[in-house]
C-alpha cells in the first residue's frame, strides 16, 4: 500500500522518505530552529520535524521526583525532568513561521503533538501526523489524530507486540494511512544499543500488518541500521538532527549532524539503486561479460570431419560465443558426427554437427 504525504508517494516502490527530527535541538531559539531546517534540507532530509507539548501535559513533576532519581538517558540531565521538558517546549506560535521556512527551502514540515490542543492547532500546517512511541500507551490520542484523515506515522518503542497490535487496530478502524516504525527508545547513544534494535521486527510487522508502510525511528549514530531497515522494507526513516553533538541539551548527543546525516542518505540512495528488480535476467551492463564468464562446448583436440563425437572430444570452456553449444548440450552431441574439420579449441555449433 502507498500513502501520500503532501506531494510525495511513500511505499515499497518509492524512494525512502527521511524525517530530520529537530525536536528540542532548537534550544529555545526560533532563529536556530530555522537554521536547522535549512541544514536538514541541505543534508538530504525530506521533512523537518519538531515536537509540540506543554511540560505539564506530558510529564508529572511529582511522578518523576518520586522515583528517587533520574535513570537511563535522563540520569545525565542537570535539571529535573519537568524543567528539561519546560526548556524544550516549542511555542505553538512558532508553527506558522517554521512551516513558512520549510516551504521556502522545499522541505515538508512536521511536528509531533503530545496533547489534544497541539493536535488541533497543528492540523492546518501538516500533511501528516507523527505519534511518538509513548502514545502507544494512550490509544485515544492516536485515534484522535487518526480521525483527522491524514496519514499517521506511529513509533513503537518500549512496547510489546500486543500493545502495538491494539494501537494499530484502533487506528486502522478510522484511518488506513499508517506508517509503523520499529523503534528503540534508549537515548543514551551507547554502542550496546545496536544489540537491541531488532530490525527483524520489521518482518513481523510486514506479516501482521501487510497494509501499513514500514519505517524505522532510530537513535544510534551508524548508518548501518538505516540501510538494513530499508533493505528489510522500511521506506520512512526518522532520526534526530542537530548541527553539533557537543551542544548541551537532551537531544543533541544521539542526533546526527549534517555530515553524518548526508552520509546516511547517500548510503540509502546507493542501496536503493542496488536493490533493483526482483526479476532475474542478464542485465545491460553484463552484455560484454556474458561471453567472458560463460562456457560453451569446444573441441578438446583436433577433430576431423566424419568423426563420431565422444565425451572426451569436447570440453566446456570460456568464452561462450553467441550461437555456440552450451555445456548442457553435451549429451545431445555424443554419438553424432562432425561435418567439418574442427581445430583444437573451436566452439561447436549445430550447423557443423550431423543430425
Amino acid at each position: 500500500m502507498d500513502i501520500k504525504i503532501a506531494d510525495r508517494l511513500i511505499g515499497l516502490n518509492h524512494p525512502t522518505y527521511f524525517i530530520a527530527d529537530i525536536a528540542a535541538n532548537h534550544d529555545g531559539d526560533l532563529e536556530r530552529a530555522k537554521m536547522l531546517i535549512r541544514l536538514a534540507k541541505e543534508a538530504g532530509a525530506d521533512a523537518a520535524k519538531f515536537q509540540n507539548f506543554k511540560a505539564k501535559k506530558i510529564v508529572s513533576d511529582y511522578g518523576f521526583k518520586s522515583m528517587g532519581g533520574q535513570v537511563s538517558h535522563q540520569a545525565s540531565w542537570k535539571k529535573s525532568v519537568f524543567e528539561v521538558y519546560q526548556d524544550a517546549e516549542a511555542p505553538l506560535d512558532w508553527t506558522p513561521i517554521l512551516k513558512e521556512e520549510c516551504d521556502k527551502v522545499g522541505i515538508h514540515y512536521f511536528s509531533s503533538p503530545y496533547d489534544y490542543e497541539s493536535a488541533d492547532m497543528l492540523e492546518e500546517y501538516m500533511a501528516a501526523y507523527k505519534a511518538g512511541s509513548g502514545l502507544v500507551s494512550w490509544p485515544d490520542m492516536l485515534v484522535y489524530m487518526a480521525k483527522k484523515g491524514k496519514p499517521i506515522l506511529v513509533s513503537s518503542g518500549a512496547s510489546d507486540i500486543g500493545e502495538i497490535t491494539r494501537a494499530v487496530r484502533a487506528v486502522q478502524a478510522v484511518n488506513k494511512q499508517i506508517v509503523l516504525f520499529q523503534c528503540n527508545t534508549n537515548y543514551t547513544a551507547s554502542d550496546e544499543n545496536y544489540d537491541h534494535l531488532n530490525l527483524n521486527v520489521l518482518k513481523t510487522y510486514a506479516t501482521m500488518f501487510p497494509d501499513v508502510v514500514l519505517g524505522l525511528s532510530d537513535h544510534t549514530h551508524s548508518p548501518a541500521p538505516v540501510v538494513g531497515a530499508v533493505a528489510l522494507g522500511a521506506r520512512v526513516i526518522e532520526r534526530h538532527f542537530t548541527d553539533s553533538n557537543d551542544r548541551e541539551g537532551p537531544d543533541h548527543k544521539f542526533a546526527l549532524n549534517p555530515e553524518t546525516w548526508a552520509e546516511m542518505v547517500q548510503q540509502v540512495r546507493t542501496l536503493e539503486r542496488s536493490l533493483g528488480s526482483a526479476d532475474k535476467f542478464v542485465t545491460p551492463n553484463e552484455k560484454e561479460t556474458y561471453m567472458l564468464q560463460r562456457r560453451c562446448l569446444r573441441a578438446a583436440r583436433d577433430i576431423k570431419a566424419g568423426e563420431t563425437f565422444t565425451a572426451e572430444m569436447v570440453e566446456p570452456l570460456r568464452p561462450a560465443m553467441p550461437g555456440a553449444l552450451m555445456a548442457w548440450d553435451t549429451d545431445a552431441v555424443i554419438g553424432k558426427k562432425a561435418l567439418v574439420d574442427m581445430p583444437y579449441g573451436k566452439e561447436l555449433r549445430w550447423q557443423n554437427i550431423s543430425e
